[in-house]
């Protein structure tokens, strides 16, 4: 499969930080990839650098096949892209604002935007400056949509938002998968699991790690051991066992590379005779918060 964005060996330094160090990875076409981290974990700078906003320190990015250092207005012809913090002509309507953009794309599709401003809601006669934040969110997705980018870049374009709205934005991705693939950092992560392809989790500039969300969901477990009889933590314990918890009858751990017999067979092998494993599915939420809290690399 071909990649809409490779990343290999990015790093961007601002004075004594290191934003991002060394990061790789491969965003494929078609996708929905959802790259997820911390506030400060270098999200918003990996997509400002991948859309040619940030200069990298070193290590390159392809964006469509172009050097992102080369992107330029003929390659955004198909790209969109959003932010949390989006910059748009407040003193436009949203009318003139859709009617503006059209001559600067090719692909611009007069009915396709006609339906996002019905399926958004969107006032075409109030101009941007006074529209809410939600509304101010939507018109940007709008006019990112309208011309059926190859790319969808967003920045957090969740953030604030009530649940209605974002509900409204989901849907008008939803529409738009497939025709496009989908680059989205976000810490709405209940609503990145119900759409999202890939994932990737990012801490402290570094990449932990990139996968498709099934593959993800399917070796992330809780774990409950209830013990034959009382006993420690066995030692050493396997560092893909996350956040262990215990008391005299019960232990408890995140299986960070779950297989029903392997699982199964390395706990009796490590506790002996045990009464009862049982292993609970885990949300994107809990997992996410797992990983932060363990500081793991898995």
């Amino acid at each position: 499969m071909h990649s809409a964005i490779s990343i290999a060996g990015l790093s961007k330094r601002f004075r004594r930080m290191d934003a991002l160090q060394e990061l790789t990875l491969e965003v494929p076409e078609g996708s929905v990839f959802a790259l997820v981290g911390t506030n400060g974990a270098g999200k918003t700078t990996t997509i400002k650098t991948v859309m040619n906003i940030l200069k990298p320190t070193q290590g390159r990015a392809t964006v469509l096949g172009t050097d992102s250092r080369q992107l330029g207005p003929r390659d955004f012809e198909r790209i969109g892209y959003v932010s949390e913090n989006q910059e748009m002509p407040d003193w436009m309507t949203v009318g003139y604002f859709l009617d503006y953009l059209k001559p600067f794309y090719p692909a611009w599709d007069a009915a396709r935007a006609d339906e996002l401003v019905k399926q958004f809601q969107l006032p075409r006669d109030r101009k941007l400056r006074h529209l809410s934040r939600g509304m101010r969110i939507k018109a940007a997705m709008a006019s990112s949509l309208a011309y059926h980018p190859r790319l969808l870049v967003l920045d957090e374009p969740f953030g604030g938002l009530d649940p209605l709205v974002r509900d409204e934005v989901i849907e008008g991705l939803i529409d738009s998968a497939g025709e496009s693939t989908i680059f989205i950092s976000s810490h709405d992560l209940a609503e990145i699991e119900s759409f999202a392809t890939h994932i990737g989790y990012i801490a402290e500039g570094r990449l932990q790690f990139a996968e498709e969300m099934a593959s993800l969901s399917a070796r992330f477990r809780e774990v409950e051991v209830t013990l034959a009889q009382p006993s420690q933590l066995p030692s050493p314990w396997p560092d893909h066992w996350l956040r262990p918890e215990s008391s005299p009858a019960v232990v408890r751990f995140v299986e960070s590379r779950f297989e029903s017999a392997g699982t199964q067979d390395k706990i009796r092998n490590l506790f002996g005779d045990v009464k009862d494993v049982t292993a609970y599915p885990m949300a994107l939420r809990a997992i996410f918060v797992t990983l932060a809290k363990s500081g793991a690399r898995v």
